[in-house]
């Protein structure tokens, strides 16, 4: 990590000091200290109305941080065109070939038997399902257990949460047709770029997704991921270009936390995507938690010969502060990654007055800057480049 970069980091957090202690606006203000004072002393959740029981599992409604900025368009976007931060693919809209992808995802999933049977019942299970294998070549499985399985499944309860908290009639229609689109837009972006039969959608859509949204039905599951993991929802602040026409900041994450035992404030600290760093996290007394790690992130994706993909690793760290729960600053750095440095402040972390907005900067490998502003009420923020364009 370049040493102006943790200078400027350092200085970024010295300006928000007034903010880290509280002072994120009167609204969170008070939000903040109502629930520092009804809090246990859990490590990742101090908010007193999640611990209230079901209904509360994943998404909270505050007014700050990842959390205001949930939506169901910004998670169809995030997670469906997800693919498009490897190095290798092009994030720029017009060269996604999505009618392709449709054809491609609806043909393996109409000739799955014969797929199988050429690829073997053996192998499917070894690389898609059974985690036996700690080979990249062999290890097409931990997505799907990470983001399909528990990601999915997380999401899923999170959005009926969302739209019951707004008086939706029938809040699980909502969210089924909401991970119904995701699903199906990451699967037609993903294999837009394939031309030979795959089984990737064949275990996503017909194994992994419905199994998540099964599993995440049970409340028993949804209270140990909310209570015992306090799993939450950390995805990136997706913008788009209207210049270059490129999707930039895009990525869903998930945030784990794991109490250390005799500790009111350490915990283990788990973030992952299409990468996954390990690390610590510190919670203070007001609910607000520094937290860091370090790990490997998928830069590119790589054909096998079997019409499988796997993806190179590169080394990854990142330095998280949220507040209760939502995320409000994460500083990302990765080797030979499309950005080697991300830096996003949520709505909620620097306000002017009433107002307040997300802000993010890329830093790309290819020497050029991208800039962007979210806004909560919108599922997309607006970018703009400086300098060579990050597309490929």
């Amino acid at each position: 990590m370049r040493l102006g970069w943790v200078l400027g980091v350092v200085t970024m957090l010295l300006q928000c000091q007034s903010v880290f202690a509280g002072g994120a606006g009167t609204a969170v203000d008070s939000t903040t200290r109502a629930a520092s004072r009804a809090s246990s002393p859990q490590p990742a959740r101090s908010d007193s109305a999640l611990e209230s029981g079901p209904g509360h599992w994943f998404y909270s409604g505050l007014p700050y941080g990842s959390d205001a900025q949930i939506h169901p368009v910004r998670l169809i976007l995030n997670g469906g065109f997800g693919t498009l931060q490897f190095n290798n693919r092009s994030n720029r809209i017009a060269d996604i070939r999505l009618r392709q992808g449709w054809q491609r995802v609806g043909e393996d999933l109409g000739t799955s038997a014969s797929i199988l049977r050429h690829a073997g019942w053996s192998e499917f299970l070894e690389t898609e399902v059974i985690p036996v294998s700690f080979n990249r070549r062999n290890a097409q499985y931990w997505p799907n257990y990470t983001l399909h399985l528990i990601g999915g499944g997380m999401s899923s309860t999170m959005m009926r949460e969302w739209f019951a908290q707004r008086g939706f009639a029938h809040p699980e229609l909502g969210s089924f047709a909401t991970l119904t689109a995701y699903h199906l837009l990451n699967e037609a972006v993903e294999a837009s770029s394939r031309t030979g039969p795959s089984t990737d959608a064949i275990a996503d859509l017909m194994l992994f997704d419905p199994a998540g949204w099964l599993l995440f039905q049970h409340e028993g599951v949804n209270g140990f991921f909310s209570r015992t993991l306090h799993m939450r929802d950390w995805s990136s602040q997706i913008a788009i270009d209207p210049v270059t026409g490129t999707l930039e900041n895009n990525g869903q994450n998930f945030s784990m936390k794991i109490g250390l035992p005799s500790s009111d404030h350490w915990s283990l600290f788990y973030y992952f995507g299409n990468h996954g760093e390990l690390g610590l996290s510190c919670r203070g007394k007001n609910g607000s938690a520094i937290s860091m790690g370090a790990g490997l992130k998928a830069a590119r994706l790589v054909d096998l010969d079997n019409g499988a993909q796997t993806a190179d690793l590169v080394p990854c760290a990142g330095l998280f502060y949220d507040r209760n729960g939502s995320l409000l600053l994460s500083v990302m750095t990765a080797k030979a990654s499309r950005y080697d440095m991300q830096v996003n402040a949520y709505p909620g972390l620097i306000r002017l007055r009433s107002w307040t907005a997300g802000l993010f900067f890329n830093h790309a490998r290819t020497g050029g800057n991208v800039m962007g502003v979210s806004l909560t009420r919108i599922p997309i923020g607006l970018a703009t480049h400086r300098g060579p364009t990050s597309a490929r």
